[in-house]
């Protein structure tokens, strides 16, 4: 048999081992803003290269279907603790699920995305769903931005106005970027692989791909949770019109604290105050907070049949983490709206995506905390309600030319839904150099 401390050193020594990818106040002057005045060519393609308009629908039937799962919810007992502790907590995952049956409106969120240039290529067999909004301004900066999970494209639509348009939000017009948003495979509405081998490596090569055949020679790429781990394989890979990166999830964990940690150690004798810090927070995670993580990499099948038969359940498994991950004190709509978590979480239901979302945990395999080996130009901002604040003794390790390096006071680990201005600014300083 085995004993309590066996089981628990069992449990969280497999869970540190394998993936820790994590997905991980709102203004209305940051409402994606509608896109009608330029209309500029497609670079011309045929076949598996083709780049395809898309527009974005579900039918009436669909949404029916989806509330009347809602209104047929048996719903668990009450948690017997007063916090959450035990996860997502009864009374306001109800009140969140009462307000998507009955006052939710889902085409607003289709018409926020239509309202958007969207498109579909075939990379590798599988078709990318794509974002891409190109600024007025000739001179913009190129950049391809990864979401994460339990995020979407949603996360992203408040700082394309930001970024494509700098001059409307208090930046200059030589701050602008042309942006492609794209949706991870398996996520949103971008094809599920069929089969095994997309991990973030793959990912990172169609991404290069998607940028070549968009015409940009020279790019920057940008990402936070699974868009950090992209990225920083894109910097690894380092394709020939790779300009450099910005993160905001970055990997930097030294191989001693990475050891103490999977062993669950004290942390390490001389680390400073920002370091132990750190070390507390990641700590915190593998040992109270990364169950999810541990039933995706080792489970996304299983757990994937309740995601998708249940939308309450779904949603449980999202909000928990906006509650973890948003700078709220664990109150998540102090940061998001309920619709915009409703968005995420309503786009993951009408996808499908769920399992194979989960799936992408499944294929990495690998701690995304544990330090990188960047050679290529890198920038970093550091968020407050991130999973663990990165010291920058640690980050410089990392990232061998760290061209910008900022700790904020305000934001979590949705640093561009959370804080689109802010955040906007960053890649703004982030990337001046490079221009």
């Amino acid at each position: 048999m085995f004993s309590i401390s066996s089981l628990r050193r069992l449990a969280f020594g497999s869970l540190r081992a394998r993936a820790f990818s994590l997905s991980f106040l709102t203004a209305a002057a940051f409402a994606p803003p509608v896109f009608a005045a330029v209309e500029l060519p497609v670079p011309a393609s045929t076949g598996d290269t083709a780049i395809r308009p898309f527009h974005a629908h579900f039918s009436d039937a669909q949404l029916a279907d989806l509330r009347k799962r809602i209104a047929a919810t048996r719903w668990p007992d009450k948690e017997t603790v007063d916090d959450r502790a035990q996860g997502a907590q009864l009374a306001k995952l109800k009140e969140l699920v009462n307000y998507w049956r009955t006052d939710y409106d889902w085409r607003k969120a289709e018409a926020k995305l239509n309202a958007l240039p969207q498109y579909v290529t075939t990379i590798d067999g599988v078709d990318i769903h794509f974002i891409w909004v190109r600024s007025r301004n000739p001179n913009a900066l190129p950049m391809i931005m990864t979401h994460g999970w339990p995020g979407s494209v949603f996360e992203e639509l408040k700082v394309i106005g930001p970024l494509t348009d700098p001059v409307a939000y208090g930046g200059r017009a030589e701050d602008s970027f042309d942006l492609v948003l794209p949706s991870m495979p398996g996520y949103g509405f971008s094809g599920k692989p069929k089969g095994t081998g997309w991990t973030p490596d793959h990912i990172a090569r169609a991404w290069e791909e998607l940028m070549r055949r968009l015409g940009y020679q020279h790019y920057v790429a940008q990402g936070g949770d699974w868009g950090s781990v992209i990225a920083d394989k894109m910097a690894a890979q380092k394709p020939p019109g790779l300009l450099g990166i910005h993160v905001n999830m970055p990997a930097t964990v030294p191989p001693d604290v990475a050891k103490s940690l999977k062993a669950g150690d004290p942390p390490p004798a001389g680390l400073s105050d920002k370091e132990k810090a750190a070390y507390r927070s990641l700590d915190n995670l593998y040992t109270r907070g990364g169950g999810y993580a541990a039933m995706m990499v080792t489970r996304p099948q299983t757990v994937g049949y309740a995601l998708a038969d249940s939308p309450v359940g779904q949603a449980a498994w999202m909000y928990d983490k906006f509650a973890d991950w948003t700078y709220s004190g664990g109150d998540p709509e102090r940061s998001l709206t309920k619709d915009e978590m409703l968005d995420d979480i309503t786009l993951y239901w009408l996808t499908n995506t769920s399992t194979s979302a989960a799936q992408l945990y499944w294929e990495n395999n690998a701690n995304n905390f544990n330090a990188v080996d960047i050679s290529i130009p890198a920038a970093v901002t550091v968020f407050p309600g991130e999973i663990y604040q990165a010291p920058r003794s640690w980050t410089e390790r990392s990232y061998h030319k760290l061209i910008y390096f900022n700790e904020v006071n305000k934001g979590g680990h949705f640093a561009a839904w959370e804080q689109p201005q802010l955040f906007s600014e960053e890649l703004r300083a982030s990337f001046k150099s490079l221009r």
